[in-house]
């Protein structure tokens, strides 16, 4: 799997991103997380889903690894 990660910062200095432990986000400062998505598996369709912060569908596949790959290339800030 090959990801870009990408970090962007805003004028008073704050990083965004998607979390990863490949990249060590703790030395930049203090953290403050909110998920983006959440993965979850649906037993009904025997998937995994993910669904943003609304509540809305984004994705769905048989692997979890496809999701968070997906959530990954897609959900950047």
């Amino acid at each position: 799997m090959n990801i870009c990660h990408v970090i962007t910062f805003t004028p008073d200095g704050t990083a965004r991103c998607l979390w990863t432990e490949a990249v060590p986000l703790h030395e930049l400062g203090r953290l403050e997380i909110h998920r983006a998505s959440n993965i979850d598996f649906e037993n009904a369709t025997q998937r995994w889903q993910v669904i943003d912060r609304r509540g809305k569908l984004r994705f769905f596949a048989k692997s979890r690894a496809a999701c968070l790959e997906w959530e990954q290339q897609n959900l950047q800030p």
